[in-house]
């Protein structure tokens, strides 16, 4: 099983990433889970999300806290809080920023997989705004390889609509301009 833990904002979409990965696993016959946990936050403070994924029934049921993976869709959130607690070493931090992966290691010290890809950019570009869920999708999926990008298409048709297509080309550009460092 593999465990996510994303970082967001409100109102940045974290919780719809979380969903829309959730039935892209289900799917290509996968089981996944995909929850939040926030309480009464409003609008730009933080948020978490959470997903599971695996070949076989999920049975567990409590929240995520040594995730294999963390998603990070706003980069201010890593100096206001820890990204990587509880993020096994051997994990993967992916990150939105025009940064390096070698640079967000040095700001973290994180010694895993460190992946960055300027989602924001992306994202103004493709949609006109700089709301990051589906451009850190395409990273994620890129980074893990747990599911396939078409499998995301169906997901994304149902939630945006006509709006789809532009979503899917912000993740398409996000999955192609990930820069992946290995471990430290």
């Amino acid at each position: 099983m593999v465990e996510i833990r994303w970082h967001g904002r409100g109102g940045q979409g974290a919780v719809t990433s979380v969903e829309m990965f959730a039935l892209a696993a289900i799917e290509e016959g996968k089981f996944a889970q995909g929850f939040p946990s926030f309480g009464p936050e409003r609008r730009g403070a933080p948020v978490a999300a959470f997903n599971r994924v695996d070949k076989k029934r999920i049975k567990v049921r409590s929240g995520i806290y040594q995730p294999d993976v963390v998603v990070v869709l706003d980069p201010s959130l890593m100096g206001t809080i820890n990204v990587i607690d509880g993020l096994k070493p051997w994990g993967i931090l992916i990150v939105n920023t025009a940064e390096s992966p070698d640079k967000v290691r040095k700001q973290t010290g994180f010694k895993g997989i460190i992946a960055t890809v300027d989602a924001a950019h992306i994202a103004r570009e493709e949609l006109g705004v700089p709301i990051t869920n589906t451009t850190m999708l395409g990273a994620l999926m890129r980074a893990t390889k747990l599911v396939k990008m078409e499998s995301a298409e169906a997901p994304l048709k149902e939630r945006f609509g006509r709006l789809a297509p532009r979503n899917v080309k912000a993740m398409t550009r996000a999955y192609n301009e990930l820069k992946i460092s290995k471990a430290a």
